[in-house]
């Protein structure tokens, strides 16, 4: 009997972590949406003030959004080291000259 009784407190404890990970999943994803809308105004704040002339590459970005958000369409002709405009990475420095400057 004392088999069945330590396997009922193990089956407790594993249920009870169980819910403690789902709910700080919960609390996170909730954090996350929150950083998600400051991040579109941040961004929208960065498009009102165009980019610098040496732009570095963040974490999901494409050479297409880099060119909405600095409004320059001419990124790839500007760099002849990005031979392919698929690849892109994070870290990537490339030269923005916004369309308004020319």
């Amino acid at each position: 009997m004392a088999c069945g009784c330590s396997s009922t407190v193990m089956a407790e404890k594993i249920s009870w972590y169980c819910a403690l990970f789902l709910t700080v999943m919960l609390v996170l994803n909730c954090c996350e949406s929150g950083t998600s809308e400051f991040g579109i105004e941040v961004m929208q704040e960065n498009m009102k003030k165009g980019c610098d002339e040496i732009y570095v590459v963040r974490e999901g970005e494409t050479l297409q959004t880099i060119s909405e958000k600095c409004g320059d369409p001419y990124i790839v002709e500007e760099n002849p080291h990005i031979h392919d405009p698929d690849d892109v990475f994070p870290g990537l420095v490339i030269k923005i000259s916004p369309f308004y400057n020319r």
